[in-house]
């Protein structure tokens, strides 16, 4: 990425810097066009299901901005040379249904055949500038507001093993095919300063960023994360993602814990997830508004997980007991 050139763009709001969770475009002095991609191998053998999760994820980085989804495209790996493409349109029409269930319309796509399957989506959004979020303006003295608990990584991989208890997926699968339109809410109801959602690189290095970005430091208190309903005995199974050491290895840089840690929970915040929740910041005084906004919507997991310092000599501060 570093050797692309770069875009002098006025109209350019956000770009590639600054680990941002999607590109904002200015069209007008008060709308802007919010666009992202994502795409992965199944998760679950449910071919309707996988598509709800991939779709879902793919909207959640519209959202993480403030945006509205507007426009998808399918994006498209697909062995059909050796798989009925009736598994394609299942998967197809999972992901259909959660477009429609964001007010969005699919427009299109584009297939190749792929020796393992792929999907997810290309989305535009909406944006006026006051609505607006970023990973950029997290200030000292906000409160961190997460609104889907953790452990996807682990659910995914102990399933692929067949290894994972019904009840421990379902919970996960609940909350991967949840939309983040819930937090995305929430946040707008109190002017949210700064917002990101938390995938692949789990909830440390997305902090971390946001951190990096806003130029602060961010505190998560370790036993006030939420994490999913039987995960601690995936986590002590081992049962972790290959992502897990290299989230590890990259916000270890630039944290530490302080006190004691739940080895554990420890593990948890590198976890990376799939289409996990929101990460919002937002002043103290309307923190558990935006938690119960978040609730009474869908999202029980949502709670206070952390706050926001002046910058020190580390970018995130994970808090035992």
């Amino acid at each position: 990425m570093r050797e692309l050139p770069e875009f002098d763009d006025p109209n350019l709001i956000v770009g590639l810097k600054g680990s941002s969770d999607a590109g904002v475009y200015r069209l007008s002095d008060d709308l802007m066009i919010v666009q992202s991609l994502d795409f992965f191998p199944p998760l679950v053998d449910d071919p309707f299901v996988f598509g709800k999760i991939a779709a879902t994820n793919s909207l959640s980085d519209i959202y993480a901005m403030g945006g509205a989804p507007t426009t998808a495209m399918n994006i498209v790996g697909f062995p059909d040379d050796q798989l009925d493409l009736e598994i394609l349109n299942t998967i197809l029409r999972g992901g259909a249904e959660q477009i429609q269930a964001a007010g969005a319309v699919l427009v299109g796509g584009h297939t190749v055949r792929d020796v393992e399957i792929k999907y997810g989506l290309s989305v535009t959004g909406t944006v006026d500038r006051q609505r607006l979020m970023t990973n950029r303006n997290a200030r000292p003295g906000d409160v961190l507001v997460l609104t889907k608990a953790i452990g996807t990584g682990y659910v995914t991989t102990a399933y692929k093993k067949n290894k994972c208890p019904d009840a421990t997926l379902s919970a996960a699968t609940a909350s991967m095919t949840q939309l983040n339109a819930v937090g995305c809410n929430a946040a707008h109801q109190v002017q949210a300063r700064a917002a990101t959602d938390i995938t692949g690189f789990g909830l440390a290095v997305h902090t971390t960023e946001m951190a990096q970005a806003s130029d602060v430091t961010c505190v998560l208190k370790l036993s006030d994360i939420p994490c999913l309903p039987g995960v601690k005995e995936l986590v002590s199974a081992g049962y972790q993602t290959r992502a897990s050491e290299s989230n590890r290895r990259y916000a270890q840089s630039s944290m530490h814990v302080d006190g004691d840690a739940d080895a554990i929970q420890l593990e948890l915040v590198f976890d990376a997830q799939t289409s996990g929740g929101l990460l919002i910041s937002v002043s103290p005084d309307q923190a558990d508004h935006v938690v119960n906004q978040a609730r009474a919507a869908g999202a029980e997991a949502s709670t206070i997980v952390g706050w926001v310092e002046e910058h020190k000599d580390d970018w995130l501060i994970l808090k035992g007991d």
